[in-house]
Order: C-alpha cells, then structure tokens, then sequence
C-alpha cells in the first residue's frame, strides 16, 4: 500500500471532491425531477433521498474515468445525473424490501410516507432516471448511445439478480455460504452499479468507445467489494449519527456480510444453536437481545477482524489492477483522484 495510507490530508482531498461532485450533482437531480402536482404525494416524496447529502461515488467515478479517457464534463453530467438518480430509486425500494428506519442520518420514505408513497416514489426516480439518460445519448452517436444503453441495461440486472439473491438467502434461510458466495453476491448487487458500471460508461463516452472496459472490471470490483465490506463493518461497529442508517440493521435483517459468514461457520455448540436460532427468525422476530447476544459473538468468533482482514486484502489487489485498468488514461487530477481512492478507502479503516 502506498505511502499516502492513512493520510489525513489525503481523505480530506477525496472527500472535497466527492462532496463539489455531490453539490452539482443534487442540483442537476433536483432540476431533473418535475414540480407540478401531486407534490405531497409524488413529487415532494421523491425529491426526498436526492436533497439528503450522499458520498456521490458514483458519479464522481463516472466523471472522472470519461475524463482521463478524453470527455469533456458537459458531454457526461447527464450520463452521472442518470447513474445516481438511478441509485436513489434503489435506495427507497431496498429500504423498503429491508424495513429500514434510517436513510442518511433521517427517516425513509417508508417511514413517514408509508409502503404505498415510497414505492411510488422510487418508482418516479426510476422513470427520472431514464428520461435524464435519453437526454444524455441524444448527444451521441447512435452506435455509442446504444453502446451506453446495453450497459445501463447491464447493470440494472445485475443489480436486480444480486437483490434477488439476497433476499433468496434470507427466505429460504440458506446456510453454509463462504467468502466465494459473498463475493458473487456483492458482485452484483454492489458491485456493478456502485463502481463497475460508472468506470465503464464513463470511460466508454470519454473514449468514444475505444476504451479497454473489460481491464475497468478488475479494479471496478475489488475496489467496489471492499467498499462494501466497509460499509458493512460500519454497520458492526459505527456510530449512527455519521453512518446515516441505523446501526445493527443488517443483522436486524439477517443480511448475510461476510461477518455473518465467518460467524456461521465459526461458532460451535450453544453458540452455534444460537446462531442457526436468528437465522431462521424474520426480521420482526429478532430481539434487541438476540442481535446483541449475536454481535457479541462476532468479537467472541473474532468475525470483525477476520472481515476487516479479508477487504486489506482486496483492497491490495484493487491497487495493483489500477495501472492495467488505467493504462491509456490521460494523466491529471482525475486520474489522480482515482488512483487516491484505494488508499482512501484504506486510510478510513483506521
């Protein structure tokens, strides 16, 4: 790992970054969304998640891997504008399909609006979302617009068979899964459209379709896996206030993380009766104190540091794939930006 690894001048540098990206981005998904009527029942619930503050990874991934490819900003913001309005319409139906209290530090749709208005809602940003892109491809050639389109086609069902999975796990309580099996799933559910996706539609445009997307996917999946692996530790062992949901929500939900994982095959005896106990309850069925007594035995199984362990090492892999992904990129602060990511990630394990 490079020398820069927990830098705090290096995290506050990508965390400006991502927060100017955040700003124009929020303005331009806002002006995107309509405002007549019904506003109290559509249009106010849907521009909700897209007002909250977000990390807007993904489109500060996408603008930088078109630029370093050659692109100017103008020619791509839609094309982000699409991406992360997309992701919002995903953040209101996995809250949904969760029953999650908490979305960036505030109540979810489903909370305040009900089922019915949420799912309304998500549905709207979807629709958005699609509007925005049509826009964007106009201003392409046809082939790289339909280029553009089967990725965005790609990666809406990736996302969808990797939702699937998971809750598949969860309904028919599967156990015996491994690293291998977390890994698939996050794939595709996390991966493809959180890191993946916005690298290859953005080096794509910048390249006018000449660029290597298939070197994009190495790096695009261990960075975007550990990414992930972090999120969920945060999960474990964050502070609520700054991770913006609620603490202990995946294991409320019976999210199977690469934690639960190594806790399910780990634990023995008693403590394995306990495991396969909430495992086989549903979300309504988990006590404060079965969670408790279950995250209490993921220090016990030492689960924490094995998973904390598990995305340093994929966290070095992501780095060396960074110069064979990013081989024909133009040198300057977006390829920098990019190259500043592993270590970021890295820097904030610590």
């Amino acid at each position: 790992m490079t020398g820069t690894v927990g830098s705090a001048g290096l995290v506050a540098d990508v965390e400006d970054h991502l927060r100017a990206v955040a700003k124009a981005v929020r303005r331009g998904m806002l002006d995107a969304i309509p405002d007549g009527e019904p506003v109290d029942w559509l249009y106010g619930p849907m521009r909700e998640y897209p007002s909250r503050p977000g990390k807007a990874l993904r489109p500060a991934l996408c603008l930088s891997a078109s630029r370093v490819f050659g692109a100017q900003a103008d020619v791509v913001m839609d094309v982000a504008l699409a991406i992360e309005l997309l992701h919002n319409a995903f953040l209101v139906h996995d809250d949904i399909a969760d029953g999650s209290q908490m979305r960036r530090g505030r109540p979810t749709l489903g909370a305040t609006h009900g089922i019915a208005a949420a799912l309304n809602a998500g549905d709207g940003l979807a629709v958005v979302a699609g509007q925005v892109l049509r826009r964007a491809t106009r201003q392409l050639d046809d082939d790289l617009a339909e280029m553009v389109w089967r990725e965005f086609d790609t990666m809406a069902m990736r996302t969808l068979e990797g939702q699937a999975i998971e809750v598949g796990w969860q309904l028919d309580h599967v156990e015996g899964l491994g690293p291998a099996d977390y890994l698939e799933l996050i794939m595709r559910k996390t991966c493809w459209y959180t890191t993946i996706h916005p690298l290859r539609v953005g080096a794509l445009i910048g390249s006018n379709g000449s660029a290597d997307l298939a070197a994009l996917v190495g790096f695009g999946f261990h960075f975007g896996a550990a990414f992930q692996i972090r999120d969920d530790l945060l999960n474990l062992v964050g502070d609520e206030r700054t991770y913006g949901k609620e603490i202990l929500g995946d294991l409320y939900e019976g999210k199977r993380t690469l934690a639960l994982m190594h806790l399910m095959s780990a634990a023995v005896g008693a403590d394995k009766r306990i495991v396969l106990e909430y495992l086989r309850q549903n979300r309504s069925g988990r006590t404060e104190v079965m969670v408790a007594r279950v995250r209490a035995l993921m220090d016990d199984y030492g689960s924490i540091d094995y998973t904390r362990e598990y995305a340093e090492g994929i966290l070095m892999v992501a780095e060396d794939y960074f110069d064979h992904a990013f081989a024909a990129a133009l040198p300057g602060p977006d390829l920098d930006f990019l190259r500043s990511l592993v270590p970021y990630v890295w820097a904030r394990w610590r």
